[in-house]
């Protein structure tokens, strides 16, 4: 979850990393009595996420700058909307820029995608879903944009849950006691709050899964037919997942098979950061 230390922390790593002595243009420029104004415009349209960071990356360079988001997160904005608006020392402004530009318009553009993606499932029982493959370091705020998107999130680290996937089985099938018994074996040393999901990428899988008393089925890279197939074979015994091929073009059909869970990497691997701008106009008296 994001959280105000976990936010604070990637915020300021990179603004050390921008600035790491300072913002020498704007100090050799820019008055230190000049105060401005800037405010965040977007231009594309598109879901806003990322206010809080964006106003983290002002404050933490300096606590006098005030920003105030105009728009909520998780809020669909047209092109030429005021987002937010920045007021304070005209340095202090300038050097947290570039940074709060950054964290705002890649979590923009994740919110943005993942939009779309719930948008093609309406009227599915279907959830869209985030994956691990986030940019390392930034996954609490990629996660809080899949949410703002209005998606969902899965496991958030491995120490979460138990999710068996394709090397995972293909080392217990090799064991003495075959699949089923190794994951009933496996399932007996879990506490009772533990989800515990296995991937399968064939249909003749199921039932030796199923039979282990399995909290989440995911059906990997099945074709729609195949993963109508296994809906109807896991027939609500557990939660179905949907992962792999799946695209703006695909998630329709998908969903429509009747899976519970569609796991969508692209939501954060794949997003493109939306358009938006700080145009800033310095206080002609300060």
């Amino acid at each position: 979850m994001l959280t105000s230390h976990s936010l604070d922390a990637v915020v300021q790593a990179a603004l050390t990393e921008d600035a790491p002595w300072g913002d020498l243009t704007s100090e050799v420029l820019i008055p230190r009595e000049a105060v401005a104004t800037a405010r965040l415009q977007a231009r594309e349209a598109g879901v806003f996420s990322g206010g809080v960071v964006f106003a983290a990356a002002f404050r933490l360079t300096d606590p006098r700058i005030t920003v105030t988001l105009l728009v909520a997160d998780g809020t669909a904005f047209e092109v030429g909307t005021v987002l937010a608006e920045v007021t304070g020392p005209a340095r202090g402004v300038l050097q947290a820029e570039r940074i709060g530009l950054n964290f705002v318009q890649r979590m923009s553009g994740i919110a943005t995608l993942t939009a779309q993606y719930v948008a093609e499932t309406a009227g599915t029982r279907a959830r869209i879903v985030d994956t691990r493959k986030t940019t390392p370091g930034l996954r609490a705020l990629e996660r809080a944009a899949v949410r703002d998107g209005g998606g969902h999130n899965h496991r958030f680290s491995l120490s979460d849950t138990v999710m068996a996937k394709d090397n995972h089985l293909a080392v217990l099938a090799a064991g003495p006691l075959g699949l089923t018994a190794a994951l009933i074996a496996v399932r007996g040393r879990l506490s009772h709050t533990t989800h515990f999901e296995v991937e399968v990428d064939r249909l003749d899988q199921v039932d030796e899964v199923l039979a282990a008393g399995i909290d989440t089925i995911m059906l990997d890279n099945f074709s729609p037919a195949d993963l109508r197939a296994g809906v109807n074979l896991v027939a609500g015994r557990a939660l179905v997942e949907a992962s792999g091929g799946v695209s703006l073009e695909t998630v329709r059909d998908i969903a429509a098979s009747g899976v519970d869970i569609i796991s969508v990497g692209a939501l954060t691997h794949s997003a493109h950061s939306l358009d938006l701008g700080l145009d800033v106009v310095v206080d002609a008296e300060g």
